[in-house]
C-alpha cells in the first residue's frame, strides 16, 4: 500500500529535495566567497602594513637631548 504513491507526490518530493539542494549550494558558495574576500583583504592589509613599516624604519628618531634644547630656544 505504501508503494502505491501518486506520480504527483513523487514529483513534489523531487522538487522539494532539488530546491533544498540548490539553496544549500547557494549558501555554501556565498560563504566561501565571503571568506575568500576576507582572506584577500587581510593579505592586502598585511602587505600595506609591511611597506609602511619599512618607511617608518628609515626615518631618524629625535633624541631626548635635542628636543629639550629646542624647547629652551
Amino acid at each position: 500500500m505504501a508503494r502505491e504513491k501518486s506520480p504527483g507526490l513523487k514529483i513534489l518530493w523531487l522538487w522539494t529535495v532539488g530546491t533544498a539542494a540548490v539553496l544549500v549550494a547557494n549558501v555554501v558558495t556565498t560563504r566561501l566567497r565571503d571568506m575568500q574576500n576576507v582572506i584577500n583583504s587581510q593579505d592586502e592589509s598585511m602587505t600595506a602594513t609591511t611597506s609602511t613599516d619599512s618607511v617608518l624604519l628609515d626615518t631618524l628618531p629625535i633624541s631626548v637631548g635635542d628636543s629639550i634644547q629646542e624647547e629652551k630656544s
